[in-house]
């Protein structure tokens, strides 16, 4: 957990400060329209939009386009159609990863996708290979120097959230909330005044595959690479590693 918690803080931080926030959007904008696609253009009444509108304001996506990407999506306005879904193989070090995507080339994703795994020494699995490794959950992390711990704990069960846990190494609390119950759990957050550094529903797996030194950076280069992929919405993987080894990347 502690390198899921670590390289996700550190994914966010460089996402808000990345020469490729443009490309940071066009990811936002993909994820807007298709949950407006699926689920309507009322944030309120479909969960998935709401966090993706979220996640969107707090990148700092103008107004605008948020309001255009929902119209888009839910058809009001005329669009690009994106098809949706997930790529199973394992990477660098046996390490396990999930790749979603949103394309409107199917063909041009697999391919590119398939090369980054192959550069890096990884395969491609078939559907189900990996996915049993990872459980969708919320997750929040708050620096354990910002919030008190008895007090974090009480606000999150009683708001519905499944374990609170202290990470010292990476020093932050970390919640973990059934997905149905994010919303629910953030929004008490928020009005309690608890401010935490990552919010987000997420893959969380079950188990870790230890890598360290250069196999490290290896598999940090190879996310990264998948992430900058444009087709390419989130990468999930299952390594552990020390926090060195990320910060030298970061």
């Amino acid at each position: 957990m502690a390198g899921h918690s670590k390289w996700a803080n550190i994914k966010h931080k460089k996402a808000r400060s990345d020469a490729k926030k443009s490309k940071v959007f066009s990811k936002l904008v993909k994820e807007i329209m298709v949950a407006a696609k699926l689920g309507g253009s009322d944030p309120q009444a479909n969960p998935r939009l709401r966090a993706a509108v979220d996640k969107a304001k707090l990148e700092n996506l103008p107004s605008d386009n948020i309001e255009r990407a929902i119209k888009k999506g839910a058809g009001e306005l005329e669009g690009v159609t994106y098809d949706e879904g997930v790529y199973e193989g394992y990477g660098p070090g046996g390490v396990a990863v999930l790749v979603n995507f949103m394309t409107d080339n199917r063909n041009r994703t697999v391919s590119e996708v398939r090369r980054l795994f192959t550069k890096f020494g990884g395969r491609l699995g078939e559907s189900g290979s990996v996915n049993w490794i990872f459980e969708k959950k919320g997750f929040f992390t708050f620096d354990t120097a910002s919030v008190d711990e008895d007090g974090l704990m009480e606000a999150g069960l009683e708001a519905g959230a499944e374990d609170v846990v202290r990470n010292d190494e990476d020093k932050v609390f970390e919640v973990y909330t059934d997905p149905t119950e994010f919303h629910k759990v953030k929004s008490e957050f928020d009005s309690m005044g608890l401010k935490y550094t990552l919010s987000e529903i997420s893959m969380i797996p079950a188990s870790t595959v230890h890598v360290e030194g250069g196999e490290a950076q290896k598999v940090l280069k190879f996310v990264e690479e998948l992430e900058d992929l444009d087709d390419v919405q989130e990468v999930y993987a299952n390594f552990d590693m020390p926090s060195e080894d990320m910060e030298r990347v970061a």
